[in-house]
């Protein structure tokens, strides 16, 4: 799907990173993206070098200090000479700072939020995650934004009316566990007409959102059934842990990205590998 959209180009902040580089030339000769390399000149043509990588083509923007290359990288994105900003060898805490400066132009009044793709062979369809990124613990007003992030970005995949199950310990709510009350209320409020365009309900157990057998077997109705496109964690503790949990113990297949923004904004883990990186590029190209 990448590959059939044109124009896009990523600017990468710091891009001195051998994974980053791999999967910036593997997308070029896939034809998903361009890119303009932002950093110290000389540390990223002999990270290319060293790993064999060909950047010839790449636009170096040669700016040294790690800062003011994040700032650039930005720049580039606010002025859409970029369609998507990347983080290359850098903590993803000063990439997130220059995106967010006041005046730097991506802006958007949304709260920023990472949305994952998985592709398990125990699940029949591609799984979404959302947040467990940048959210620590997002209040109702929050979710309402982080689930609007990700249904926005799975309509740009295709998917007309994506199921969102709202994630927690049980599925009946609970005075004696908030989230679950939050989230009956984010449920009312679907049925009142908010994201009309996507079918939500929670709360779920992770078992109830992805396994038909496992709402058949405890009684449980909902629209969800075990057949969920995106789930909704209720903080940044369950959320790395479901992410990393599916890359590194169920070796899925993953990519991420942050909306919100202006633009789509790449945040790959440095243990990211860069096919990782390669998926994450292609999805920036889609949101």
């Amino acid at each position: 799907m990448a590959k059939s959209k044109t124009g896009a180009k990523v600017a990468v902040a710091c891009a001195a990173d051998a994974h980053v580089l791999l999967a910036a030339t593997s997308a070029a000769q896939k034809g998903i993206a361009d890119f303009v390399l932002v950093g110290d000149r000389a540390r990223i043509n002999e990270v290319a070098q060293s790993n064999g990588l060909d950047i010839s083509n790449f636009e170096i923007v040669h700016e040294p200090d790690d800062a003011a290359a994040c700032a650039a990288a930005v720049a580039l994105v606010a002025d859409d000479t970029a369609s998507a900003l990347m983080k290359g060898s850098i903590d993803t805490s000063v990439v997130v700072r220059a995106a967010l400066a006041k005046d730097a132009g991506m802006r958007t009044g949304k709260k920023l939020s990472h949305v994952a793709a998985f592709e398990l062979p125990t699940y029949q369809k591609l799984l979404f995650v959302t947040d467990a990124a940048i959210n620590i613990a997002p209040d109702i007003d929050g979710k309402k934004d982080i689930i609007a992030n990700g249904v926005e970005a799975l309509h740009n995949l295709g998917i007309a009316a994506p199921k969102v199950a709202l994630l927690a310990a049980k599925e009946k709510a609970d005075e004696k566990m908030p989230v679950t009350m939050e989230y009956a209320e984010l449920v009312k409020l679907h049925k009142d007409g908010l994201f009309a365009d996507a079918i939500i309900d929670g709360p779920l157990a992770l078992d109830n959102a992805i396994s038909t057998e496992s709402c058949e077997i405890k009684g449980i109705t909902s629209p969800i059934n075990g057949e969920a496109d995106l789930l909704m964690c209720p903080d940044i503790e369950a959320g790395n842990i479901l992410y990393k949990s599916l890359a590194f113990l169920a070796g899925a297949k993953n990519g991420g990205v942050v909306l919100g923004a202006k633009r789509p904004i790449i945040l790959t883990s440095r243990a990211d590998s860069a096919e990782s990186k390669l998926i994450s590029i292609a999805l920036s190209v889609l949101f």
